[in-house]
């Protein structure tokens, strides 16, 4: 078991948030979820660089500014049972060309008052209230067989 360390960001324009819908990865585990953007931190990489070049990755668009909004933490979550550590980001400031297609999934542009609706983990449901509302958070959400079992979220 180790700790993966990761950045996750929501970029938002005229009311609406992008997410990515993962369902080209086989054995994938967010398969079917709607997510943010973002991914694991690379050796010497800062969860700001990261978050930056996720989007880029992922996206096509180019940071110019980004807000910090929380941290989340999932013990034990992977198939390897790895913790992951994840800086959680949102951004109205970028720049460039959206890509047609990522090797994830398929990218869409979300009314925010539809987020909930989506297929999302459901320790999402409890921390995208908060980041919407801007108030930034930490939470530690435990699943079993994805399944929530137990979590704590504080806003500050």
């Amino acid at each position: 078991m180790k700790i993966i360390e990761a950045s996750l960001v929501y970029l938002f324009r005229d009311d609406k948030c992008l997410m990515l819908h993962r369902v080209k990865k086989e054995n994938d585990l967010h398969k079917d979820k709607w997510n943010g953007l973002g991914g694991k931190s690379e050796p010497g990489e800062s969860p700001e660089e990261c978050a930056i070049r996720e989007i880029k990755e992922e996206s096509g668009y180019h940071i110019n500014k980004l807000e910090f909004a929380g941290h989340l933490y999932f013990p034990e979550f992977d198939n390897d049972k790895n913790d992951w550590s994840v800086f959680v980001f949102t951004s109205n400031n970028f720049e460039g060309e959206q890509l047609e297609s990522t090797e994830e999934g398929e990218l869409e542009w979300i009314p925010k008052g539809q987020l909930l609706d989506l297929n999302l983990w459901e320790g999402d449901h409890h921390f995208l209230p908060l980041l919407l509302s801007e108030k930034i958070f930490l939470g530690k959400f435990t699943y079993k067989n994805k399944c929530l079992i137990d979590y704590k979220l504080s806003k500050y």
